[in-house]
């Protein structure tokens, strides 16, 4: 057990990857996201500003590295939202299953001693790795759960689906469902949206993150995107869905994106409808992902 060096990036990042890769489909980042994603993590634009000190754990094995762990602890200040205020998380820990299992049950040990040394007031553990759609614990992972769960934590959270739909297998553009409906885009806040108009209502929208996959970040180009919003109306319109999403699929060719992300909650009954939807219209369920552990020693 040790701190992280930096001539362990290239092991470390293919650790990582492949964690990732079992919960989204060919997902991969580059060496230099890993390094950065240690340092600070700007897409948390609200909390990253929260976190005081950043450790870094790896487990080797005849210099390999078996196992790592990545550990926050956010300030005890008045402007740190009351959640995170004076805790300490485990961002994540990824381990290679089998071979690693007995140096992540050691490498475990010395995160909780470092949560300790922190004397935070409780103590919180995740999977969220620099890879979009990766975060929780997912069901793809029985082997870190098992960690987790013998270390004491518990799932205090919910879950979550995660659905992929290649770019191709959406709804073609089409006809629109009513007369005088018009797909407008425009700038969302939290991407590239997408409204559906009847004269000067709105109907329904979705809106696009395509940003995900900065070149700079990612190992190979994935061309993937996420369903940042999907709003719908209450009374359902037949071929709405559909049309909406074909409009979403020709504007998503044109950025060369090839795969769509997107999120719901089981346990939601609008989410389970919305997911029964969606895998109609191209959409497969990858897994589903648990959020929210606690340790209940803290």
């Amino acid at each position: 057990m040790r701190p992280f060096h930096r001539e362990d990036r290239d092991q470390l990042t293919v650790l990582v990857n492949l964690h990732a890769a079992a919960v989204v489909p060919g997902a991969g980042v580059s060496v230099n996201t890993v390094l950065s994603s240690l340092e600070r993590c700007p897409e948390e634009y609200v909390t990253d500003p929260w976190v005081a000190e950043r450790v870094t754990l790896v487990a080797e094995e005849r210099r390999r590295i078996v196992a790592a762990a990545h550990l926050l602890r956010y300030r005890n200040d008045p402007d740190v939202g009351d959640d995170y205020r004076d805790t300490g998380h485990i961002e994540w820990f990824v381990h290679v299953p089998s071979e690693g299992d007995g140096a992540a049950a050691l490498l475990m040990s010395a995160a909780l001693a470092q949560l300790d040394r922190w004397h935070v007031r409780a103590r919180y553990a995740d999977g969220h790795l620099p890879v979009p759609g990766v975060y929780g614990v997912p069901d793809a992972w029985p082997h870190v759960r098992s960690v987790f769960e013998t270390a004491g934590f518990v799932h205090a959270g919910g879950i979550e689906t995660l659905l992929l739909a290649p770019v191709g297998a959406l709804p073609a553009p089409g006809s629109a469902p009513l007369p005088g409906l018009s797909a407008h885009r425009s700038v969302g806040p939290l991407g590239t949206r997408i409204t559906a108009r009847a004269g000067d209502a709105e109907l329904a929208y979705i809106e696009l993150d395509t940003q995900l996959d900065r070149p700079e970040r990612h190992a190979r180009p994935s061309g993937t995107a996420d369903v940042s919003d999907l709003v719908l109306p209450d009374e359902p319109v037949p071929g709405l869905a559909a049309w909406l999403l074909g409009e979403a699929r020709g504007w998503l060719e044109l950025c060369g994106v090839e795969r769509l992300l997107t999120y719901a909650d089981p346990d939601d009954a609008d989410d389970v409808e919305e997911v029964a939807l969606l895998t109609g219209l191209g959409f497969t369920e990858l897994g589903r992902t648990a959020r929210g552990w606690t340790h209940e020693a803290a």
